[in-house]
């Protein structure tokens, strides 16, 4: 299956906030021998997010999508599930009893009385509304639920929220797929090369070793390696090897000069 992230905000899109979550869920997915193949940002729009979140659904990825998920004017999220899914918003009854059970915990420790009925307790049930059918996500920083729709999984935008809910996610629905990626890449430097002239060679390569892809990243100013290009393979490791090979071999009949070969 294919991952993808859905970051929502404009806190990100103007600069107010720098994203923490493309990094950090490239790194969960890694950790479990998984990949990232897509990720978008989008802003506080409705009509936006909920075209995003059409695609998420009716893409088949797993999907998790961060932020815009409290009860604030300008959080969407939860609508807009509700609305490209085609289906009604509805207090989820274990959301509910969680949200409950944290405005008791915060009495308690103010030292006040639980009054569920206050308006702003009432409120904050709103969190708890999710589209018909959803499942939540367990949240152990404040018990607030996130929630799923298949393989969308929504989550909060505070990183110490939704980190742990990605990966309660990862561990709990999708632990057949972790390792089965097999994902390596290996590339070297090279140095005096076009990549116009090495094109012939990465297209050669794709062709014949089906579901490897062969990358080119130029640098112009690198603090050690200077001008260069790392060229390198990835995909499938039981597959890589052979391909990194004709790599090499290309390279040496065009005359490159080789720096070091990297392998994650």
């Amino acid at each position: 299956m294919n991952f993808g992230v859905i970051i929502i905000g404009d806190e990100i899109l103007s600069g107010k906030r720098a994203d923490k979550h493309l990094p950090k869920v490239i790194e969960l997915l890694g950790a479990r021998g998984l990949a990232l193949s897509w990720a978008r940002y989008v802003g506080d729009d409705p009509a936006r997010i909920t075209a995003d979140l059409r695609h998420a659904f009716a893409s088949g990825d797993v999907v998790f999508s961060c932020g815009g998920i409290g009860a604030t004017p300008d959080d969407h999220t939860r609508q807009c599930a509700a609305a490209a899914l085609g289906r009604p918003l509805a207090l989820h009854p274990q959301a509910r009893d969680l949200i409950l059970e944290r405005m008791r915990d915060t009495a308690r420790e103010q030292g006040i009385p639980f009054e569920p009925d206050r308006h702003d307790n009432v409120h904050r049930l709103n969190m708890g509304v999710f589209p018909e059918g959803a499942q939540i996500i367990p949240n152990p920083y404040n018990k607030i639920a996130g929630f799923s729709v298949g393989h969308v999984h929504f989550v909060p935008g505070f990183p110490v929220m939704a980190w742990p809910m990605i990966e309660w996610v990862l561990d709990h629905q999708y632990a057949g797929l972790q390792g089965q990626g097999g994902q390596r890449e290996k590339s070297v430097i090279v140095f005096g090369a076009m990549e116009a002239t090495l094109t012939p060679l990465m297209e050669r390569i794709e062709a014949a070793f089906d579901g490897v892809k062969v990358f080119s990243l130029p640098s112009v100013d690198h603090p050690e390696y200077g001008r260069h290009i790392e060229l390198g393979v990835k995909g499938q490791a039981d597959r890589l090897d052979a391909a990194y090979r004709v790599l090499l071999a290309g390279l040496a009949e065009h005359g490159a000069t080789l720096g070091p070969e990297l392998v994650r």
